[in-house]
């Protein structure tokens, strides 16, 4: 037993070391290439020693339930080297791409070629398959182009990278393939920060160009700059009021986040901070919605949060928990029970904007909640990811006012500083 267990881990080696030496050398186009010719064709494949060791790992008997890891590990070998070289980036959608259609390639008569076709198919129904063409959506730069409201929720994935770490990892994914996905991350959310800036900037010109010709100065001509969302530019405007300006009185959301933190530092029992952030929250729900029910099922959500803590001082991981239970219960509480009724009853009543803005002051309370929302929103596009964006409207709105929320309060993007009064 354990010297089959050694054969097969000197094989796996033995194929990573040989696809880590080809993608060295190789361009992307003679490794997609040799990648089809070894998983998809198999007895192609010109280095016989390589196909023995795949062969062998393709007729283990935990072949079943291994070789998915495996191949998602070789698929990534190219996909780590290809994604730091802008050049190369497109060649990942047609890495990927080879899975869609397996049966179109000519396969082997061999045992071990007849297996590992079957594995193929089983990769296909995977999580490791499904993060991986997901991933292959973040960096198909023609999808990113299109713009139309019968695309699937999935082809949006590359608009938010707040979702990445959630959608695009997997249970195996290696040291090397996180540090990928946070990369890819940075990069784009970084790209979105510097369109947003921009827009806003572009808006607020010329608001006081419009501004300069009632005066009737001579007009200035301006570089257009597109709207980097799929909310209409009232839509946008209207979030971006919210998110970065007075909310209440002359308080931004962090203002107000920041108060009552330091309100509560002099709360001695944890049941009267539960208290004190009912009062919070519900200060931003219009009250004529929040009256109806939606108060009380709130404050009996937040009154039996860890109950048994309520006479226990205060302190950062119960303020962690709570916010985090919290957000179940606002957005969604799990992928095996994926109810999110009060967040779509939330949205129909007060908008995406007010709800996102519910959810930023919880965020606000505690940088170390935000994985947990981003996580909410990762279970809501999972769920809907193969339906139309026009059958879920209210999805797309919420995941864009998120984007820009998360943008203007995590961000590197200093909006603070422009004048909203212009922006019009």
């Amino acid at each position: 037993m354990d010297s089959d267990i050694r054969q097969t881990s000197l094989a796996e080696q033995k194929l990573y070391d040989h696809l880590l030496n080809c993608v060295k050398h190789e361009s992307p186009e003679q490794m997609i290439e040799r990648f089809k010719c070894l998983f998809m064709e198999g007895a192609k494949y010109t280095d016989s020693q390589i196909w023995s060791a795949l062969e062998m790992l393709a007729t283990d008997k935990r072949a079943e339930e291994e070789f998915k890891f495996i191949l998602n590990r070789c698929c990534h070998i190219l996909i780590n080297r290809w994604q730091i070289q802008p050049h190369l980036q497109k060649a990942i959608p047609e890495l990927v791409g080879l899975f869609e259609n397996p049966h179109a390639y000519p396969m082997g008569y061999s045992r071990g070629s007849r297996r590992l076709r079957q594995l193929v198919q089983l990769f296909i129904q995977t999580e490791q398959y499904l993060t991986l063409r997901r991933l292959s959506q973040v960096m198909d730069q023609t999808t990113q182009e299109e713009d139309n409201n019968s695309q699937p929720v999935g082809a949006l994935i590359q608009r938010y990278p707040y979702l990445y770490e959630h959608c695009l990892l997997s249970e195996d994914s290696s040291y090397e393939h996180q540090q990928t996905v946070r990369q890819i991350r940075a990069r784009i959310q970084q790209q979105f920060e510097i369109d947003l800036a921009g827009y806003i900037t572009y808006q607020v010109r010329c608001a006081r160009e419009k501004h300069r010709q009632s005066l009737a100065v001579p007009p200035k001509i301006i570089q257009p700059v597109k709207n980097p969302t799929l909310l209409s530019d009232d839509e946008l405007r209207t979030a971006v009021r919210e998110f970065v300006g007075k909310v209440q009185g002359s308080d931004t959301y962090r203002d107000i986040a920041h108060s009552f933190l330091t309100h509560s530092s002099y709360t001695s029992l944890y049941k009267y901070f539960k208290d004190d952030l009912y009062e919070y929250l519900t200060a931003s729900i219009d009250s004529s919605y929040g009256k109806r029910y939606f108060n009380d099922r709130l404050y009996k959500q937040i009154k039996n949060t860890l109950t048994l803590s309520d006479y226990h001082q205060l302190n950062e991981f119960l303020i962690i928990r709570t916010c985090s239970q919290l957000l179940n219960f606002l957005v969604v509480e799990n992928a095996q029970r994926p109810n999110h009724y009060i967040f779509v009853d939330l949205i129909t009543n007060l908008g995406a904007t007010s709800t996102t803005g519910i959810l930023l002051k919880v965020v606000l309370l505690s940088s170390k909640v935000k994985p947990s929302l981003e996580k909410r929103f990762s279970i809501l596009f999972s769920h809907y990811e193969s339906a139309n964006r026009d059958g879920v409207p209210w999805l797309i709105r919420s995941l864009e006012n998120v984007n820009v929320a998360l943008s203007v309060h995590f961000g590197a993007a200093d909006l603070s500083c422009l004048n909203l009064y212009e922006f019009d």
